[in-house]
């Protein structure tokens, strides 16, 4: 019996998905929950795994845009038996293929490459798909660049006349998350008018906070008592205060929105993604932390949905995770405010008449001009630090 694989649902305003990439290929006998194919959205990847067990056929090719229920493969499920003997002819095989996942033991076997001789970059040296394609390329590149050495026509400072890389460089070709980011960026810089206000926060009564109760806080919640969610509480009490910034503009028109849905801004290997705390102001910080939480491990599992990217209002980003002490992050469209944080570092302050070794950040609200003042975005950064700084305000709602 032949099942039909089909695109997934992949959120409730999104139709169609570009196939990334298959990790199974046609005449594969694969295993019920196996993991087939990773589709790409504007928003995010998202994996299609396996329902039955069977001989594998693609119908549509990496790279193909799709629509959600259109079939892309089939599997037969009268070839199970198959599967079976597949499973234990892989076992057979050399110790060092045994570490290779299905997607690189297919690779090299297809290429006739030795595995021993390629460096790996996964967890613990094992070798990535992204590995196999490396050293197949640069092969390919160092064969086609002795071919044309040795019938000495020289390259040009890119490209040769056949069009082939030289050696040291490789193409690669923007994910379609990438694209989607790329355009939004050049579109808020090309249609807002964008400036930025900073100011500086000491983070001395948090970290006490966090020091003080972070092991009741594990007991009673299981996960930790982070940094983000005092910035989320901050800036939730600062966009009650300045309503415009948690607004957009629709044409000749601001739309305001009664409730604060933050996006919280995650890098991930394909790219930067926002995730965003519905009705965050519902929340409180036990909440914030472990929907993080929530959407970091989705994000890295690639199980984020266009549904949990949808709909912010104001988004936070935070750079101090790479070290970066100051920068100028770019608005989120159609949002007008965008917070970014950034490194801790203990510097000298004047305090109460002295001079004292202070945790200290620097912050930065990036922002629409064409809606929000100078005065509104001071003082909203203010109101931030304010918050950040006497945490007591936030209980009381000051």
């Amino acid at each position: 019996m032949k099942i039909e694989v089909k695109v997934p649902s992949v959120g409730e305003s999104v139709n169609t998905a570009e196939i990334e990439s298959w990790e199974r290929q046609s005449g594969d006998f694969v295993k019920k929950g196996d993991i087939l194919v990773i589709l790409e959205t504007d928003k995010a990847s998202m994996e299609v795994p396996a329902e039955q067990g069977g001989l594998l056929t693609v119908v549509k090719n990496k790279g193909e845009t799709v629509s959600v229920d259109e079939v892309i493969a089939f599997i037969d499920t009268s070839s199970q038996q198959n599967v079976q003997e597949e499973v234990r002819s892989t076992s057979a095989t050399p110790a060092l293929k045994e570490a290779l996942s299905p997607a690189v033991r297919r690779l090299v076997e297809t290429k006739k490459l030795d595995p021993s001789q390629i460096e790996g970059t996964g967890k613990g040296g094992r070798l990535t798909k992204e590995d196999i394609l490396t050293a197949l390329n640069e092969k390919t590149q160092a064969k086609k660049l002795d071919q044309s050495v040795s019938s000495s026509e020289p390259l040009s400072p890119q490209l040769d006349r056949a069009g082939f890389l030289q050696k040291g460089q490789r193409l690669e070709p923007m994910t379609r998350l990438r694209r989607v980011t790329a355009e939004k960026l050049v579109q808020s810089q090309n249609n807002t008018a964008t400036l930025s206000t900073f100011n500086e926060v000491d983070l001395s009564r948090i970290i006490e906070i966090r020091k003080n109760y972070q092991e009741d806080f594990i007991k009673k919640y299981g996960h930790k008592l982070g940094f983000m969610s005092f910035f989320v509480k901050s800036v939730i009490s600062a966009l009650k205060e300045y309503p415009k910034i948690n607004a957009f503009i629709e044409g000749e028109n601001i739309i305001y929105n009664d409730h604060q849905h933050i996006g919280i801004a995650v890098s991930t290997e394909k790219g930067l993604v926002v995730p965003v705390l519905f009705y965050a102001e519902t929340l409180n910080l036990a909440q914030i932390e472990k929907k993080i939480i929530e959407y970091r491990d989705k994000a890295l599992s690639r199980k984020l949905t266009p549904d949990d990217l949808l709909g912010g209002t104001f988004t936070i980003s935070n750079g101090g995770v790479f070290g970066s002490l100051l920068s100028t992050p770019i608005l989120n469209p159609p949002q007008s405010g965008i917070l970014g944080m950034h490194k801790i570092e203990e510097r000298p302050v004047v305090w109460n008449g002295k001079i004292e070794i202070r945790p200290m950040m620097y912050l930065t609200l990036s922002y629409d001009h064409r809606i929000v003042d100078g005065r509104e975005s001071v003082g909203f950064l203010i109101k931030v630090k304010e918050g950040l700084e006497e945490p007591a305000r936030l209980l009381i709602d000051l």
